[in-house]
């Protein structure tokens, strides 16, 4: 049997924009000898997949994308809507199978990348390491596992990038913004993964997170003239030289994104 629950399966079209552009940029997706991805937990509807792959094809063209539920209901909804979009013999492959956290690949073969987006958050985080756990079983040595959450419309999202191996795990914490009328960063701190979002507390290394972020975004709030996107840069800047390890460069941040090393946010 699946190993999970029946989550409530929302999703809407170019939601998971965010992740995707940031999963396209993976150096094991151009390096990996067998592109295998999976979308594990893609909802009532195949169109977040379908867009997945899509992207994927733009940086890996002969990418192959399985979708998992354990849902039966949404597997067969899943395979009658790419039949109806005409997609049923597309090559490289788009599939919906039957599975769970368990990730049942087929031939012993691993992916090289797992997304799983807004499926964790419906779990006690004491469910957390498990899920991470079996899923990453399923991933190549090489590969990621891509866990997190986002609203509604995919403006705010954040996720937590896990390797396998002895020295795996997680590696860092994402939060990707839309900066036009942001109000304040910490907008995020509602939509963490499970495995932090009951951590947004008084001397918690994730509310400092979120604290400073709306610090140095008030700060900068005079470059605001100059376009959110200056402004973003400069907090990010500011986070930077105030200690936070934060990864990636600039040409991340101009897409609203903050990259955090796991190990500064005080979880195991």
């Amino acid at each position: 049997m699946p190993v999970g629950n029946i989550t409530r399966g929302t999703t809407n079209p170019n939601r998971l924009r965010r992740v995707d552009r940031w999963i396209s940029a993976l150096p094991v997706l151009r390096h990996t000898d067998d592109p295998l991805v999976v979308d594990l937990g893609f909802g009532a509807s195949a169109v977040t997949t379908v867009e997945f792959r899509e992207r994927l094809l733009r940086v890996r063209p002969d990418v192959e994308v399985v979708g998992f539920e354990i849902d039966p209901a949404r597997v067969e909804s899943a395979r009658a809507d790419v039949r109806r979009w005409g997609m049923a013999d597309a090559h490289p492959p788009i599939s919906f199978e039957l599975g769970g956290f368990e990730t049942p690949l087929p031939r012993a073969r691993r992916a090289c990348v797992i997304r799983a987006f807004n499926v964790l958050r419906q779990y006690d985080e004491a469910d957390v390491p498990s899920a991470w756990g079996s899923m990453l079983a399923a991933v190549q040595p090489d590969g990621v596992l891509v866990e997190g959450t986002c609203d509604e419309i995919g403006r705010v999202s954040t996720w937590i990038a896990l390797t396998p191996g002895s020295a795996g795990g997680p590696q860092s914490l994402t939060i990707s913004l839309r900066l036009d009328q942001l109000e304040a960063p910490s907008i995020a701190a509602e939509r963490l993964p499970k495995a932090l979002i009951h951590h947004n507390v008084a001397g918690d290394p994730v509310n400092k997170l979120m604290t400073d972020l709306d610090r140095w975004w008030a700060v900068h709030s005079a470059l605001s003239a100059f376009g959110a996107t200056q402004r973003w840069l400069a907090t990010v800047e500011s986070m930077k030289a105030n200690g936070w390890p934060v990864l990636a460069g600039r040409t991340r941040w101009r897409l609203g994104e903050v990259t955090i090393a796991w190990d500064a946010l005080g979880r195991a």
